[in-house]
């Protein structure tokens, strides 16, 4: 996979957030593709997103729900389509992929990638000010041969798999997939940190560095950063010196600190931000056509 030292840009837009503090989480097919026509100008390549409910943001989990979005946002960009597997929303991995193979049938919404969690791990979100776990009961559980069917059926309906790697478990786990050739030995993957979630590496230049130094040795890793909890742009300069991607979004962080006056910043103020910071690093963005010859090259 050459990018010739550009930097991927790719937008998390929504995940499973709210609109409480920052009112800009898009929700509805109409407000994902312009959401995602924004983020296209703004300078990113690849958009994830999760299908929501348009009124309440529920999940929605149908492929129907997934092809809505697709086809809105083909209608109006050509960014690369990271669709969600639904992660511990949808416990058992044979339905949590199953729309993967349904979309990719028909190529009008045939996405390019989409996301395996690799591993198991508690959901622990902890509050150090009040030394207290906002929940103490989530999981999300997906044993070897769970993991193994979500790539068999994503990788054999034509669509990439998007290794996200969330600790030390996870990396030597892409290693041992890459070996058994279970993924291809050149593969995209996000080092998801976190602020918040003990069972990932904290959200720190170290977080990602341990991380960067303990991805598969004699495979082509191609990384991109994430930030769950936290602003990612503070981190920025530290993922690009070490040659990472970056993956950001409202789904992530609602970017309060960012705000100004009642203007909260949306999913292309962020995009727009990493540029400026790739520039500063000498990279530039790489576009949704660069990034498919890439996929298509690995």
């Amino acid at each position: 996979m050459t990018l010739d030292g550009r930097v991927v840009i790719e937008v998390r837009v929504n995940e499973y957030t709210g609109r409480d503090p920052n009112p800009h989480v898009p929700w509805s097919p109409e407000e994902l593709a312009a959401d995602a026509e924004a983020c296209r100008e703004a300078g990113a390549a690849i958009v994830h997103f999760h299908a929501r409910d348009a009124r309440t943001g529920a999940p929605a989990w149908g492929a129907g729900n997934y092809a809505a979005v697709i086809r809105a946002v083909r209608a109006r960009t050509d960014l690369v389509l990271n669709p969600t597997l639904g992660a511990s929303t949808v416990p058992d991995p044979l339905v949590r992929c199953a729309h993967i193979p349904e979309l990719a049938a028909d190529p009008a919404t045939r996405p390019e990638l989409a996301p395996v969690d690799l591993g198991s791990f508690n959901i622990d979100p902890y509050d150090p000010a009040t030394r207290t776990f906002r929940n103490e009961d989530l999981v999300y559980a997906t044993s070897i041969r769970g993991l193994r069917h979500e790539i068999d059926a994503i990788r054999g309906g034509g669509v990439g798999v998007q290794a996200v790697l969330w600790n030390v478990g996870s990396c030597r786990l892409l290693g041992a997939f890459c070996d058994m050739g279970v993924l291809p030995s050149t593969v995209r993957a996000q080092i998801t940190l976190s602020v918040a979630w003990l069972a990932s590496h904290p959200g720190t230049v170290r977080g990602m560095a341990t991380m960067v130094k303990l991805l598969p040795v004699g495979h082509d890793v191609h990384w991109s950063g994430s930030l769950y909890g936290g602003d990612l742009l503070a981190l920025a300069p530290a993922v690009l010196a070490a040659g990472g991607h970056l993956s950001i979004g409202l789904g992530d962080f609602h970017y309060a600190t960012r705000r100004r006056g009642d203007a909260w910043p949306t999913n292309a103020d962020l995009v727009r931000e990493v540029v400026r910071l790739a520039a500063a690093a000498g990279r530039t963005p790489a576009t949704p056509d660069e990034v498919r010859a890439a996929l298509a090259a690995g």
